[in-house]
């Protein structure tokens, strides 16, 4: 049995708590999928180093606030002119497969006369311009994937506030931001509203599922105002220390998506040493890069340092070959 959950708000602090507070506490016999909406928001992945990814300038001017997710992935944008989906569930496969729960929502765009399709990593396309990227969080068995659907979003805004690196924007073989993107809107056949779209979309699932309403208790809302107070809503999540290095190292990898390392390294030893981009993984990479601490910046030693590592924990699709090559590099 699958519940249906709509978000009240649209303060983008409380639906990240939310989203957390339904995967972590509420009733895990059930799946849910959730429809809500953030005003003005750039929601960033778990490890990417935030102040990287955006325009700090244009962000503070334009009232746009900065929230950090749980899963990992790239950041995006959020506006009115844009839905988000969750599917919470069991996971008993150890991947993240994302077309299990980007298909559901690719069907229900057919009904709408969109023909909407899944590329590469984790990008939904229509025409083979992006509307929805995608995220995935994994934990004990569950899994939580999210993404955007860009209906009627302001596309000046999103190329704006973002700061996408050159090297990305080269892979996909386009020259901007905006260039690689669209709004679903434009391609529906009826003459929808953001409202309309949602109800739709809403009443597909009903449809195709065996599924049942749930509305927020007055105990839930409390329990995700302090979710949201304690975490999402605060500067140390959101941004954190802008890291500290003497060498950083970084690449893109087909498949993988971006590393970024930041060392300090004195007289050829790594002293400090983090991990951030717009990868997945199950698990916080600190614990990874606390392994390296104390290490020489060779080969020899940072591959002696990875023997009884599982890498697939921290890094989906990356090899220990490939880690080590962007080490060195």
């Amino acid at each position: 049995m699958m519940r249906y959950i709509y978000s009240p708000s649209t303060d983008p602090h409380w639906n990240l708590a939310l989203e957390q507070y339904v995967f972590d506490d509420l009733d895990q016999d059930y799946a849910y999928f959730m429809l809500w909406q953030n005003d003005n928001a750039i929601i960033v992945g778990k490890h990417q180093n935030t102040a990287g990814e955006i325009n700090a300038e244009y962000v503070k001017q334009s009232g746009i606030r900065v929230v950090r997710r749980l899963s990992g992935g790239g950041a995006v944008y959020h506006d009115m002119g844009n839905l988000n989906y969750t599917f919470i569930d069991d996971n008993p496969a150890d991947e993240f497969d994302f077309s299990r729960f980007c298909e559901p929502v690719i069907k229900a765009l057919g009904s709408l006369g969109v023909d909407a399709k899944l590329s590469g990593r984790n990008d939904m396309t229509i025409e083979e311009k992006k509307f929805s990227g995608n995220a995935s969080y994994k934990k004990k068995g569950r899994i939580m994937q999210h993404g955007t659907m860009m209906f009627d979003s302001n596309l000046e805004v999103l190329s704006n506030a973002l700061k996408v690196s050159k090297d990305k924007l080269a892979s996909k073989g386009v020259k901007s931001v905006r260039s690689r993107v669209t709004n679903i809107k434009p391609h529906v056949k009826e003459d929808l509203g953001v409202q309309d779209f949602i109800h739709a979309l809403r009443d597909f699932m009903f449809q195709e599922n065996e599924m049942e309403e749930y509305v927020l208790t007055p105990e839930d809302i409390q329990a995700v105002d302090a979710l949201r107070d304690e975490r999402y809503g605060k500067w140390e999540w959101n941004y954190g220390q802008s890291p500290e290095y003497t060498v950083q190292k970084e690449k893109r990898i087909e498949g993988f998506g971006k590393l970024e390392i930041y060392m300090v390294v004195d007289k050829g030893v790594i002293e400090k040493i983090r991990f951030h981009g717009d990868y997945f993984g199950a698990e916080d990479t600190q614990p990874l890069a606390d392994i390296f601490i104390g290490c020489q910046l060779n080969e020899e030693d940072l591959a002696k340092a990875l023997d009884n590592v599982n890498l697939q924990d921290y890094f989906n699709n990356l090899t220990k070959e490939q880690l080590l090559e962007i080490m060195l590099i």
